[in-house]
């Protein structure tokens, strides 16, 4: 166990990362993000300049996302609060994320697109917490009635399969989502055939 004084007095540094998620029409959502750095000690960057305690980074990314699919329709960036005024030339960093689906490989294509040098190790933190939030939001948006899973089995499935422990392939709950997918798909086809 680790024993430690967690007194505001031994606080040096804290991170939030807030992710909330807002109905927009009737396919898509909102999906708004904030992370902020709050150093709570003075600090000297490399070149030797002083910088006092207070917020480092304040930073907000809106994106519409569209479903079934997950598509981000637009993204915007708002940088409240940066250490250097050289970081506000990449707050359209992020423009090259729109057209893209959260799905799996997403942190992959966001860190080869958006990543390193190319845009700010911070924004591509806070859209990658973003994602799976978005599909929980996206979700609670949906499921607000009864769902007919039969009507998007694809994404249901590309979206759970082998996410985590409980949604592994060959899993129980997996199998189980698998079946009532089967049936009523073909639920769906027996009445499609049966003349009126």
């Amino acid at each position: 166990m680790i024993n430690m004084d967690d007194s505001p007095k031994n606080r040096v540094h804290n991170r939030t990362i807030s992710v909330s998620t807002y109905g927009y029409d009737q396919d898509s959502i909102v999906v708004e993000g904030r992370l902020t750095d709050h150093r709570f000690r003075p600090t000297y960057y490399l070149n030797g300049e002083f910088r006092p305690p207070g917020i480092v980074h304040d930073l907000v990314v809106r994106m519409r996302v569209k479903g079934p699919d997950m598509v981000i329709e637009d993204i915007e960036v708002e940088m409240e609060t940066v250490p250097r005024k050289e970081c506000l030339e990449i707050v359209n960093s992020l423009a090259p994320v729109k057209g893209m689906k959260i799905r799996h490989g997403f942190t992959d294509r966001i860190k080869a697109e958006v990543g390193g040098a190319k845009g700010c190790a911070h924004l591509v933190e806070l859209l990658l917490s973003m994602a799976p939030a978005a599909v929980q939001g996206a979700w609670s948006a949906v499921a607000q009635k009864p769902v007919d899973i039969s009507s998007f089995p694809d994404a249901a499935m590309a979206f759970l399969d082998n996410t985590c422990w409980v949604w592994r392939s060959d899993g129980p709950l997996m199998q189980e989502l698998k079946k009532e997918i089967e049936k009523r798909r073909a639920a769906h086809e027996n009445r499609q055939e049966k003349p009126f």
